[in-house]
């Protein structure tokens, strides 16, 4: 029997007696770990690592140097950049000076890349290269009171543009001139101190700025490390983008834990570099899952035979063992001999991927599929769904890592101080240390986000059952009614889809005042090539295969399936399978991969109306 939340056992002098701000933090951490590893990061060919004292000295050389440029407390400064160790090394800068971190994914284009360093004021933008420099010089005549931009992997001008290795010296400089100089400006910086403006990716209009506070990120990071699921013996590895904010969520912990770090943000070397890094969690959104999933299903599959027939039953013991952890039952008599042989032989093999070491993932962003969570479990790699959003620091809700304390399909628990209500109509509604004082020079969307009592009002519909477990439903903007009158939850049809078809890589519902429900179905590239090599398609483009009658009647047994675990008036009763994948660069998802669904089924409203005789 799960507990009850309220129940959970936690270290609330961690909450209480958290460090005024993320510099104070560092600071402090520094000061208790200095010789100790912080960072991990890939130098060509081989891993390179920073100590704690290591990261401070650099980090207030590039303080003292932001300092030097004329950037004053709570100014902000914008990083457009992946997730790599320089990206680290100037948030930690920025939060020590005093300023305020604006993220920018490198996809972001050049338009909205000049309307966020306006809108927010940023004063310098520190770039990852020579196309992310040339965006900002395409416009700018809109960048604002721009002081410089500096350059990661690329030349400077001589004027204003630096590189990062002049804006690092510069502050050494400064420094020798000032050797206190960025202890005063974190003695200086309190909880209520601005020290994140992130803007939300948008599925509509133009993004919006959350401001977050020092407080709410100290908060997060003390509430996470109260209730103990991480600790110093922890390797971390983070390749999500640091421009969202659960990539920013990430890096606040090792800070208030002690745990190190292994950063690149490179998606296609994950599986290479967690057989080197070995690491003991890492965070990531859904589709990582359920790629991985869908890779390594449908290659068994493929092969068939003896092998295919020994990892189905390999999975099937291993299912067995989850549920009986789960259910806080010991894995012993015939099934703990067939699981050890299971183990041995193909489960075992699977953790290899991953490093050998993996404890946890957690997951979020996004729903997680059940049966791709259950899957996973069942070869001993557990995956810890959580739930936040960026207006709330990331974390509000997260499983723990302890039999009766997650259950897959839930968001697990809120975290200690954090509290929730849902509202008449099911939105769930957040009020805590986490949430954002509001949006930036948006004082309107602010008074309809936040009410007086200081309840943020989520966007998202979900329930509380007995044991304070939430689930979510959806978008509360993206459910809709079919002309009978009968309201379908899109984004759970759609994350249901995933785990049963491991070659889908989009599926967007409509039906929204129509008589039934349809969809529009893109398959994963990767994954249709090895289908399509088997089946005599070697060779053929990606719009030849998923247009083939092979690949239409392979994803109508799929739809069929679905249908089966679907309300009548849920059921996908036709669809169409687009020649090409949903991309960023097309507009079709947000820059942290959501879908922006009035996008796309405006975009492809000719080909959804022909499905209902338009």
């Amino acid at each position: 029997m799960a507990r009850a939340a309220r129940d959970e056992q936690f270290d609330q002098a961690v909450i209480d007696d958290r460090a005024p701000s993320v510099g104070h933090l560092f600071r402090d951490r520094v000061a208790k770990s200095a010789g100790e590893v912080a960072f991990q990061y890939p130098d060509g060919d081989q891993w390179a690592s920073l100590t704690w004292a290591q990261t401070a000295d650099r980090a207030y050389a590039l303080a003292a140097g932001l300092v030097d440029l004329g950037v004053e407390p709570e100014e902000r400064v914008a990083l457009a950049s992946s997730t790599r160790l320089e990206w680290v090394l100037s948030d930690l800068a920025v939060m020590c000076v005093g300023a305020a971190t604006t993220t920018i994914y490198p996809t972001t284009l050049a338009g909205d890349v000049a309307y966020i360093v306006a809108d927010s004021g940023s004063r310098v933008v520190i770039a990852e290269d020579d196309a992310q420099v040339a965006k900002l010089l395409s416009r700018k005549e809109e960048l604002g009171d721009l002081l410089a931009i500096v350059v990661i992997d690329g030349e400077g001008d001589g004027d204003r543009v630096l590189t990062f290795a002049e804006l690092e010296e510069r502050g050494r400089a400064r420094l020798e001139q000032e050797p206190e100089l960025i202890d005063q400006r974190i003695d200086g910086l309190t909880p209520d101190h601005l020290a994140t403006i992130i803007y939300t990716s948008g599925t509509t209009g133009r993004p919006k700025g959350v401001r977050l506070p020092h407080s709410a990120w100290t908060y997060e990071a003390a509430s996470v490390d109260a209730i103990k699921i991480l600790g110093s013996d922890d390797l971390q590895y983070l390749w999500l983008p640091l421009a969202h904010v659960f990539g920013k969520v990430l890096l606040v912990l090792p800070l208030q834990i002690g745990f190190p770090t292994a950063v690149d943000g490179r998606v296609d070397k994950i599986v290479d570099n967690l057989a080197v890094v070995k690491p003991t969690f890492m965070g990531a959104a859904p589709r990582i899952f359920e790629k991985a999933y869908g890779k390594i299903t449908t290659m068994i599959a493929e092969e068939g035979g003896v092998k295919a027939k020994l990892f189905d039953w390999a999975f099937g013991v291993g299912g067995q063992a989850a549920d009986a952890r789960a259910a806080e039952k010991p894995v012993g008599g015939l099934l703990g001999l067939q699981h050890t042989l299971a183990d041995k032989l193909v489960l075992s093999k699977i953790r290899e991927r991953f490093g050998g070491r993996i404890r946890f993932f957690i997951s979020g962003s996004a729903a997680l599929n059940q049966d791709v969570a259950r899957w996973f479990d069942s070869a001993g790699l557990l995956i810890l769904e959580g739930y936040g959003l960026t207006e709330t620091s990331a974390a509000s809700f997260v499983n723990r890592p302890v039999e009766g304390s997650y259950q897959f399909g839930s968001v697990g628990w809120p975290l200690p101080g954090t509290e929730v209500r849902i509202a008449d109509d099911g939105e769930i509604l957040l009020r805590g240390p986490g949430v954002t004082t509001g949006y930036h020079k948006l004082d309107d969307v602010t008074r309809e986000s936040l009410d007086e009592d200081n309840w943020f009002h989520t966007g998202d519909i979900g329930e509380l059952d007995d044991n304070g477990f939430l689930r979510i439903t959806d978008r509360k903007k993206d459910l809709f009614k079919t002309s009978g009158g009968k309201y379908v939850a899109p984004s759970a049809i759609e994350s249901m889809f995933k785990g049963i078809c491991p070659y889908a890589s989009q599926l967007v519902i409509e039906g929204d005042g129509r008589n039934f429900v349809s969809a529009l179905i893109t398959l994963d590239p990767d994954a249709i090539q090895g289908w399509a090599e088997h089946r005599g398609m070697t060779g053929r483009s990606y719009a030849e295969i998923v247009g083939s009658p092979e690949a239409r009647e392979m994803v109508q047994g799929y739809v069929d399936e679905l249908n089966t675990k679907l309300n009548r008036w849920e059921q996908v009763k036709q669809f169409i399978i687009l020649d090409h994948d949903l991309s960023i660069e097309e507009g079709d998802l947000t820059p942290s991969m959501k879908l922006k669904r009035r996008v796309v089924t405006a975009k492809y409203k000719d080909q959804l109306d022909t499905l209902y005789g338009g």
